[in-house]
């Protein structure tokens, strides 16, 4: 379970925009906190250097526009909190997940850091990223729906990652409780696809006929550059297009037409998938837990139902016999886990890449002021006046340092290296993603054929006895 929260961070009253970026990220880099820093990852900056390198973007996005913002009372950074459930994720991987939220929903546009704090029951995480973005051309603006945006990301990471979710949350549109699949109330544009396909079913004998229905059933109709409908107790319009494929104004004039057939969308197509192949709950231990009597029969009912659904995967995937079915899994299982590592790699290489890309790129906006600052004889008032610049250069050149070959490659060589590796990822991420529903199906499967053997071998032990 991972709760979320947008925090924007202003400038600290009677402080200035650097303080302010140092102080914010000095609070949270806190070493007690996050294993000595071993629990700190950040994206097109260096966690050491990240204050200044985002001071740096700040001051290009002021040359960029042509004033300054010193003085201006502005949101210099955001942050997302993150926190899991207690006992239920180890904190590497709560930072990694972190990583993917920032991604996600920065769309890689800004630098963040992610701080994973274990100084609490529950591990959480510190999600710091810029209002600048990296090609300083932009600001980040906070939009209506942003916390809700960041659940959804969350909660889909967690469910990928087998963690729980809040199942009923309190707050947000009812759109978030469809990644769970919740018995929410429809949406406007659900009840107008609905109306739709009643209408539609009656066969209207033209276009106006069908217009003339949908305001028998209580929708009044806009006509426009965009065809839209509202019903009596609804504020705004809620034009066609916004409905998705088959409900256009064109297909819908084809299939009166009687040109195409109009399908309608069923609920359950943008509602989650029935539920796929669960473990069985073993029932014994349960009861020496402290479960009563209810829990007993809700868990036989519940292991009936998993059964019946292992023994239709069974089927359905030809496992005839239980050597084939461990031959399979194993297959499944390695193939699972080697895509798995090959996309680590990947992106492995995508990440210093892009480090790569971003030391070069700085290491040439800086290369003049370091070079005024060698020149002064490595002056402390100098370097007090750029610290920023002579920092960045420093990580620069040390990066340099660790290349193998010593040589530094050009930004057009890393481009095309990484828009290869990148579409090579693309390639086995869409047959990781087809696999990974049928690993887990075949791994509950084998796992509750596991569990059923071992009980029918206790029983029969039992009745020997």
């Amino acid at each position: 379970m991972a709760t979320t929260r947008l925090i924007p961070m202003h400038v600290i009253k009677g402080q200035s925009v650097a303080h302010t970026v140092h102080e914010r990220l000095s609070y949270a880099i806190n070493s007690a906190k996050t294993n000595s820093g071993q629990l700190v990852k950040a994206y097109d900056c260096e966690p050491e250097t990240a204050a200044g390198e985002m001071l740096l973007c700040k001051k290009e996005y002021e040359t960029y526009i042509g004033r300054s913002e010193e003085n201006k009372s502005d949101i210099v950074l955001y942050q997302i909190r993150q926190s899991f459930k207690p006992c239920e994720i180890t904190p590497e991987k709560a930072r990694e997940i972190g990583y993917e939220l920032a991604m996600s929903f920065t769309k890689g546009k800004y630098q963040f850091v992610i701080f994973t704090h274990t100084d609490h029951a529950h591990i959480h995480n510190h999600i710091i990223f810029n209002s600048t973005s990296i090609d300083h051309t932009q600001k980040f603006r906070n939009f209506l729906g942003s916390s809700e945006a960041i659940r959804k990301i969350s909660d889909k990471l967690c469910l990928e990652n087998g963690l729980s979710i809040i199942e009923a949350p309190k707050q947000g549109p009812s759109h978030y409780g469809k990644w769970l699949g919740d018995k929410k109330p429809l949406s406007w544009q659900e009840k107008l696809r609905q109306t739709i396909d009643t209408v539609m079913a009656q066969k209207p004998a033209d276009f106006d006929a069908f217009l003339k229905l949908m305001a028998e059933n209580g929708y009044e109709v806009k006509q426009g550059q965009h065809l839209a409908f509202k019903a009596s107790d609804q504020q705004k319009y809620t034009r066609l297009r916004s409905l998705g494929e088959g409900y256009s104004e064109d297909e819908l004039r084809s299939a009166i037409l009687r040109k195409t057939i109009h399908t309608p969308k069923s609920k359950s197509s943008y509602r989650r998938t029935p539920d796929k192949i669960n473990l069985l709950v073993d029932i014994q231990a349960k009861l020496l837990e402290g479960k009563g009597p209810g829990y007993e029969r809700w868990a036989k009912v519940f292991n009936l139902k998993q059964m019946a659904q292992t023994i239709n995967f069974l089927t359905e995937n030809n496992i005839t016999d239980y050597e084939n079915l461990v031959e399979k899994t194993k297959a499944v299982t390695d193939r699972y886990h080697e895509l798995s590592q090959q996309i680590k790699d990947l992106e492995k290489r995508m990440s210093e890449i892009t480090e790569l890309k971003k030391h070069i790129i700085n290491y040439s906006r800086t290369k003049d002021i370091y070079t005024a600052y060698r020149k002064s004889g490595y002056s402390h008032d100098y370097y007090e006046k750029n610290p920023e610049a002579i920092l960045i250069h420093r990580a620069a050149k040390n990066s340099f340092d660790l290349l193998v070959d010593k040589k530094i490659p050009s930004i057009k060589q890393l481009n095309k290296e990484y828009q290869n590796q990148k579409q090579i990822k693309k390639t086995l991420k869409k047959e990781y993603l087809q696999n990974k529903s049928g690993y887990r199906e075949m791994v509950n499967a084998t796992t509750n054929i596991n569990m059923l053997i071992g009980m029918d071998r206790t029983k029969a032990y039992d009745k020997q006895r």
